[in-house]
């Protein structure tokens, strides 16, 4: 049911191999990586410079862009790099952009929750917002910044501001949620990561991260405590890895594979690809939530359809009663953010 990154042949493939198969791209897409420097931005970029799917990649962040820019231009794929340092380059990277990600912002460190990002963060998302308003009104954004449950209503009241907003083209990044639930459940039941789907819902921390095991594909069932005990896993699987890094940072590599993996997708709704599906966090009616996480269908404008919730189970529906309000109280910071 959900996508994989676009197909890992002709995302992973590098050299003479990636030449040919370029012709599979249909239509030319600039992608701007907005933190591009960072722990997330380099490998993120990396896999955006190997994808066929990207004719021109713009890298922006505050410092050493340039030299990011400049190694990955060297890497034999026909992607166009260019590198924009500080704020003042900001509307000049993002000029023309198809798609934004935006990985910007600081890590967690131990005994950081995402919330305790909030202040920096949430400079960092409404500051770029503002620039793709002016100069990119018709981009898809895929927020990564923390906490995602409040930098996407932030970016959407500036852009609502600026009278440009557009609630099917902005998205906050929950594809990590999934790519972990896929391979703690096939750890599991030993099957293959690349061969198991489970959606996850609702928001992107904590108990607002809803995995629906019971619609998983292939269909798996779990006793309650290990079920139960699976869930909690995959709701502090980021904390898992700001532990095991103690101190040097927070989940990198895994969230610059599924950042690239939703690139791939929203690239691939662009053009016009049918049965493009990914979870993602967007302004929402499903549920009492203004903004939540469901299964999506990508198209040339972004949301195509919202597939909704699905049908859930009794221990899925206790977990969406725990989430909402969690997700009410994040949105409402971000929102008295923007407009204090």
């Amino acid at each position: 049911m959900f996508s994989r990154v676009a197909n890992p042949q002709t995302v992973i493939t590098a050299g003479k191999h990636a030449k040919t198969i370029c012709t599979s791209a249909q239509r030319n897409a600039k992608v701007a990586v907005c933190g591009a420097s960072g722990g997330i931005g380099q490998p993120l970029s990396l896999l955006l410079k190997n994808s066929p799917l990207v004719s021109e990649l713009s890298l922006y962040d505050i410092v050493h862009t340039p030299g990011v820019a400049a190694d990955l231009s060297h890497i034999e794929t026909r992607a166009k790099v260019a590198g924009y340092n500080g704020p003042e380059a900001v509307k000049e990277c993002l000029k023309g952009a198809d798609v934004v990600i935006i990985p910007a912002g600081v890590p967690r460190k131990p005994g950081m929750t995402r919330d305790d990002l909030f202040n920096t963060n949430a400079g960092i998302v409404r500051d770029l917002a503002q620039a793709i308003a002016e100069v990119a009104p018709k981009a898809l954004i895929g927020i990564i910044s923390n906490p995602v449950n409040s930098t996407v209503p932030i970016a959407s009241e500036v852009l609502q501001k600026a009278g440009v907003y557009d609630p099917n083209r902005v998205f906050g990044v929950s594809t990590l949620d999934i790519v972990r639930a896929n391979t703690f459940v096939a750890e599991a039941k030993n099957l293959d990561p690349a061969q198991v789907n489970v959606p996850v819902i609702g928001g992107h921390s904590g108990v607002t991260i809803i995995p629906l095991i019971s619609q998983a594909k292939p269909s798996v069932e779990f006793p309650p405590d290990k079920l139960k005990a699976l869930t909690e896993r995959i709701q502090e699987a980021g904390t898992e890895v700001v532990k095991a890094k103690a101190g040097a940072g927070s989940a990198t590599l895994s969230m610059a594979y599924a950042g690239a993996r939703f690139a791939f997708a929203l690239l691939r709704g662009l053009k016009g690809e049918p049965n493009v599906i990914e979870c993602a966090y967007v302004r929402s009616n499903v549920t009492e939530a203004k903004y939540f996480s469901t299964p999506l269908q990508l198209g040339p404008n972004g949301i195509q359809k919202n597939l909704g919730l699905g049908k859930l189970s009794d221990f899925e529906n206790e977990l969406l009663k725990a989430a909402i309000p969690e997700l009410k109280k994040n949105i409402e910071k971000g929102e008295k953010f923007v407009n204090k």
